[in-house]
């Protein structure tokens, strides 16, 4: 069953909701729902999603619902390097919103409140570092992903998101898995 690109946009649980009713339901116009709907409905169909993803984008370009479900539609596609493109509009889009520093790698956990899972804008700058991470690795930056998931766990040193898992795969990069 392929994901549903309007709804399940970057979590599961209380982050989903938090942050889909919050933030990226607020202020998205119907039309750009409507074609994050059918982008979700015709998932199968590569062209026809990412078409309706694209017009979503035309009517609603800095929206993070858009935003999220373009990256959900790549990464769920295998095309990484697009995902990859988006996650940094992601993230330089929680930046802005956030008014942190553009570059990641100088932003400090007293710059925005990153410990408050109720803080929807810096849990969604946590999210997309997260997401940047990732593919950094996936990709084979290891370095430039080992450092972002440094710099999460320096963020959100209770790890609420979850770098933790991120920072245990690098941890094993290159060792011989017995099972």
């Amino acid at each position: 069953m392929p994901p549903r690109l309007h709804s399940e946009l970057t979590m599961s649980g209380p982050e989903q909701s938090l942050l889909a009713g919050a933030l990226l339901g607020a202020g998205l116009p119907a039309e750009a729902h409507r074609h994050l709907e059918l982008a979700g409905a015709d998932f199968q169909s590569d062209s026809v999603a990412e078409q309706h993803l694209r017009e979503a984008q035309v009517l609603a370009p800095d929206h993070a619902a858009v935003l999220i479900g373009l990256y959900r539609f790549y990464f769920y596609k295998g095309r990484l390097q697009e995902a990859l493109r988006v996650a940094e509009t992601c993230l330089a889009k929680a930046a802005r919103d956030n008014d942190l520093d553009a570059d990641w790698r100088k932003v400090r956990r007293s710059d925005a409140e990153f410990s408050s899972f109720a803080a929807i804008l810096p849990r969604f700058y946590l999210f997309a570092l997260k997401a940047y991470a990732y593919l950094r690795m996936r990709l084979g930056d290891i370095d430039e992903g080992h450092a972002a998931i440094k710099k999460l766990l320096e963020l959100d040193p209770t790890d609420k998101v979850n770098a933790g898992v991120l920072h245990n795969v690098w941890q094993r990069i290159g060792q011989v898995d017995d099972d």
